[in-house]
């Protein structure tokens, strides 16, 4: 039998907060506001983020954390998803997992109570020919002594500015690795801000050649499935919410503009794409939380399906409500002052990280086929 999808006590109290704390953090005259800015969140605010927890919220009690599951984060994704809020959050947290889920002790202790009390992090994996898996890795790393020595090129990198700690990807040994670089390591010019389709993204590109990290920091495990399907929760978090604020766009849009002295929404043509979104936005909340129900179960099959199911018909469901919302608005919705033009900005970028609907569907189908057999 399926698991019920609801919220418990704890995710419950997180979306309510989360939801008010992105509201007024986050309008959207701010977002555009902070579009040029070096950084993507105000000091005070990431502040206030940390008093609330929400750094800490996969980290074990041991080590300052909550201990709660990753679940409990997708509330908070699917909030900010639904403002366009921007933080080192998404990058933090993948980070987070990546050394819980592949660090050994004194590297969680080094760094994930750090993390809790407010120290940003990043993960590095994506590489210029965006290959999408990610244990397909170009940039190496030369074992010599106490030292590894580095060398290649990453993409991608969130919010790497803010960042006290990047996990990297890098074949040693021909093997794909994943090793802890201190921002302190990286020599002057290794990270540049790249031009993206998500302007409210700061992303960077890492050159890996000179950097040298003691040999420590080699994580001792790679647990590159861990790390994509913490990805997708995340995306999957952020589509939904970016859904949910795009429709607002679109019906706020169809219920004030008139042309022969009628609302526009009223219109067939108008209307009937508008519920086509509306339930898209529920089909990808009920992939979303079947997906969160899966993260703390033993069947790796079924969450595997969940997450592909879920990354899938998200991606595409944003897409085609981020386009409608643009050609709805007609002439304006083409100008860069329309915010419908954020939202479908967001809706691609999310759509092609850690793969677009087709490669997930590619993925999933033989999940189903051998489940069925």
């Amino acid at each position: 039998m399926a698991a019920q999808i609801e919220l418990n006590e704890e995710q419950q109290m997180l979306l309510e907060t989360a939801a008010d704390f992105c509201r007024n953090q986050s309008p959207m005259g701010k977002v555009r506001a902070g579009i040029n800015e070096q950084v993507s969140v105000d000091a005070a605010v990431w502040q206030q983020m940390v008093e609330l927890g929400w750094l800490g919220i996969t980290i074990p009690e041991e080590h300052g954390g909550l201990g709660l599951g990753l679940s409990h984060v997708v509330p908070i994704m699917e909030s900010m998803g639904r403002h366009l809020m921007g933080s080192p959050l998404f990058a933090t947290v993948m980070a987070t997992q990546a050394i819980l889920t592949s660090g050994s002790e004194t590297q969680m202790s080094d760094w994930l109570p750090k993390i809790a009390a407010g120290t940003a992090a990043s993960i590095a994996l994506t590489e210029a020919d965006g290959n999408w898996n990610l244990e397909e890795v170009s940039a190496t790393g030369t074992i010599h002594g106490d030292t590894i020595r580095l060398a290649g090129n990453k993409t991608f990198v969130l919010d790497a500015i803010e960042a006290a700690v990047i996990v990297a990807s890098v074949r040693i040994d021909d093997q794909p690795r994943l090793v802890l670089i201190d921002q302190s390591c990286l020599p002057t010019g290794a990270l540049e801000r790249e031009t993206v389709i998500d302007e409210t993204r700061r992303s960077y590109s890492l050159c890996l050649d000179e950097v040298s990290v003691a040999a420590d920091q080699l994580l001792p495990a790679s647990d590159f499935a861990a790390i994509e399907q913490t990805a997708m929760i995340l995306l999957c978090a952020e589509i939904t919410g970016g859904m949910a604020g795009v429709l607002h766009v679109i019906v706020d849009y169809l219920t004030t503009r008139k042309q022969f002295d009628k609302h526009i929404g009223g219109y067939q043509a108008l209307k009937h794409p508008t519920v086509q979104i509306l339930l898209g936005l529920e089909a990808a909340r009920s992939h979303l939380y079947h997906a969160a129900t899966t993260l703390d179960q033993p069947d790796e099959l079924t969450r595997r399906i969940a997450l592909h199911s879920a990354k899938a018909q998200g991606s595409e469901a944003f897409a085609f409500a981020g386009d409608r919302a643009i050609q709805f608005h007609g002439g304006f919705g083409f100008t860069y002052e329309c915010d419908a033009q954020l939202f479908l900005r967001r809706a691609l970028w999310c759509q092609y990280q850690f793969g677009d609907e087709r490669y997930h569907r590619q993925r999933l189908a033989p999940l189903l086929l051998d489940q069925s057999a």
